[in-house]
């Protein structure tokens, strides 16, 4: 656990990565239907309607590969409070700054390693 974080701090960012996690599998399970693939119903749906949809449900599969990361690096990060090297950079081994925690509570870099 790094020296700067307070098990107070931790406690709390752990909070904000469960809220966070429940948000991101109900936002899963709201888009299951939303990467379906689009028909091709010309009576009912034209050319640029067609393309349309079909852009909406490329969007669909980006927001649904960011909340798949989102939610792996939220498990590591869990993971790495259990074992008591949560706050640390993987990179360099240096406390991370609990400003850059409290933004992204799942950052496994300091800023400096993060470029």
């Amino acid at each position: 656990m790094a020296d700067d974080l307070s098990k107070n701090q931790i406690a709390a960012l752990k909070t904000i990565m469960l809220e966070r996690q429940a948000e991101l599998k109900a936002l899963d399970e709201e888009a299951a239907g939303w990467s379906d693939t689009v028909e091709l119903d010309q009576q009912s749906v034209g050319r640029l309607s067609r393309m349309d949809a079909m852009q909406q449900q490329e969007m669909a599969r980006a927001e649904a590969r960011r909340r798949t990361s989102d939610l792996a690096r939220s498990h590591i990060a869990l993971k790495r409070m259990d074992e008591d090297e949560y706050g640390w950079c993987a990179e360099c081994g240096e406390p991370i700054a609990y400003k850059r925690l409290e933004i992204d509570p799942a950052a496994a870099l300091c800023v400096t390693c993060a470029r």
